[in-house]
């Protein structure tokens, strides 16, 4: 069975909206070979409308300019969307129907970590039926004071801690698992 892994940036105080106020700032040698071996190690990504529509657009303006970049654009991508219309672009197809069920037929499929990144109603879902088997958590050593953070009204969910890293920019990444799992 496939691992979904939920990928999320986040400041000290656990923002996570518009890390691109923040991550820049910290990006080195370290932040690149792990980001690129999380999306080697995947075949799949999962996404609600917002990432997809950010990602789309920066993503396939980008298309040739690295191993990185070509890696995003080709895989398969399995977006959750009530306001969304097929046909999608940048390899996309829209997730039909239950949204749950999909994902756990997603999961039983032969391949790779499915990937998601951010955090979101999606993430919550997903969560709540027990379908997410790891969050990698990115913590950037800045405080942002403000903004949407990726645990906001759920449910009190016991984690396992896998792994820590620590990068020499301060970046901690912390790897938990939900302990339904």
């Amino acid at each position: 069975m496939r691992k979904l892994i939920i990928s999320s940036q986040v400041s000290m105080d656990m923002a996570i909206d518009s890390p691109q106020n923040f991550v820049f700032d910290y990006v080195n040698d370290e932040f690149f070979t792990y980001a690129r071996d999380q999306l080697f190690e995947s075949d799949a990504l999962i996404m609600g409308r917002i990432t997809y529509e950010a990602f789309a657009k920066a993503w396939s303006e980008r298309a040739g300019a690295d191993e990185f970049a070509d890696r995003m654009n080709s895989l398969s991508k399995h977006v959750a969307s009530r306001t969304l219309k097929e046909p999608l672009t940048w390899n996309a197809n829209l997730i039909k129907g239950d949204v749950v069920k999909e994902v756990a037929k997603l999961k039983e499929q032969n391949g790779k970590n499915i990937l998601q990144y951010g955090s979101g109603e999606l993430t919550h879902t997903l969560l709540e039926h027990g379908l997410i088997d790891e969050f990698r958590l990115m913590v950037f050593p800045v405080a942002m004071g403000t903004g949407q953070r990726p645990f906001e009204n759920i449910q009190k969910v016991p984690m396992k801690l896998l792994e820590t890293k620590t990068f020499n920019t301060g970046v901690v990444i912390l790897h938990y698992q939900p302990v339904n799992k």
